[in-house]
């Protein structure tokens, strides 16, 4: 099994998405533990985030005091973001033949600022494919929780997008939801609600059941 999952993991991009406290940062980082015990090489971003400068533009994006931020600079943000991410650490690390494990990507615009705030799905795609040079992952994992739990799992004080209210995320994990039914790049939607090791296993036995013939 490890030979064929160093083999299959070989320059394969997986993202891990969900609403606000679906535990997908956790579940990012025992996935990558795992691939790593593995023998495959492995590295590990944050969208937004992980470069210099999009850490200083996730910084903006989620300070509380920017309360007056256009839903459009939101958008625009984030994707700037993600464009200097790819560039800088996500193609370079593919180009070397590792595998990248993202916490959050694409499909969290889609459905935070696509759906939830109203700018389009669509739009946000339009936007994308002239922003960015590779938009879908071989595989994205969507942790779905409802958001009870999802907020009882929220630790820290609220950031910007934390604080949008019940019925803006209410709408995000609808979001995701449909984002899930209308794109066919290799979506998986599973229950976050289990224990972390039960979701852990679950992860796992889709990357090794995972058919990547078809994707980019």
């Amino acid at each position: 099994m490890t030979n064929i999952l160093q083999q299959k993991m070989s320059g394969r991009f997986v993202v891990l998405d969900g609403p606000d406290g679906c535990g997908k940062s956790t579940q990012s980082a025992m996935l990558a533990q795992y691939l790593q015990a593995a023998g495959v090489q492995t590295v590990s971003f944050r969208d937004p985030g992980t470069t210099a400068i999009g850490e200083k533009i996730r910084e903006i994006l989620l300070n509380p005091a920017h309360d007056q931020m256009d839903l459009r600079t939101e958008v625009l943000l984030y994707m700037a973001a993600r464009a200097q991410l790819w560039t800088e650490c996500i193609a370079p690390a593919l180009q070397q033949g590792k595998c990248v494990i993202l916490d959050r990507w694409l499909s969290s615009t889609c459905a935070y600022q696509g759906y939830a705030g109203g700018f389009g799905i669509d739009k946000v795609i339009n936007l994308a494919c002239c922003s960015l040079e590779r938009l879908w992952p071989d595989m994205t994992v969507i942790l779905d929780a409802d958001l009870t739990t999802s907020t009882k799992r929220l630790k820290n004080i609220p950031d910007r997008m934390e604080q949008k209210g019940e019925d803006y995320h209410q709408k995000v994990r609808q979001g995701f939801l449909e984002f899930a039914t209308i794109n066919k790049h290799h979506i998986v939607v599973i229950n976050a609600l289990a224990p972390i090791d039960e979701v852990h296993i679950h992860i796992k036995d889709i990357i090794n059941n995972a058919d990547f013939r078809g994707t980019v």
